[in-house]
């Protein structure tokens, strides 16, 4: 049987509000299908395979970005490590952690770290849009 593919629903615009959004992943398909959800809400996505081109992207351009969503477990370089170099960087942005990790030693790392909102991984088109909408 041939796989079908399944957009996932738009997110609901919110008027007048476009983000510029890096995405960390290293799962390919939860990265295009949450990449497509946010380009069609109208935002400008790009998205990196870990933490390493993550930060690579915002050491070299933090200011073209108005949100970081990164995965917990990444090869190469994890969200906590990413979080915590990205903080000594002039990124003004917002940063959401998406993780399937519930240890509550996780979370305080990174509400340490200023992150005050963590998503269910894997992630759905609400979990985005409430997250966005700062809710």
């Amino acid at each position: 049987m041939p796989l079908v593919a399944i957009s996932p629903p738009p997110l609901a615009p919110v008027p007048g509000t476009v983000l510029r959004i890096l995405l960390a992943d290293d799962m390919p398909e939860l990265c295009e299908l949450s990449c497509r959800a946010l380009s069609r809400a109208g935002h400008q996505v790009d998205s990196v395979g870990d933490g390493a081109q993550a930060l690579q992207r915002l050491t070299q351009a933090g200011s073209a970005y108005d949100l970081l969503i990164t995965d917990h477990h990444m090869p190469v370089m994890d969200g906590l490590t990413l979080v915590s170099r990205v903080r000594a960087l002039p990124f003004a942005g917002r940063i959401l952690v998406a993780t399937s990790d519930s240890n509550p030693a996780v979370a305080g790392a990174y509400a340490a770290l200023g992150v005050r909102q963590l998503l269910g991984k894997p992630l759905s088109v609400d979990a985005l849009q409430r997250a966005l909408a700062g809710g």
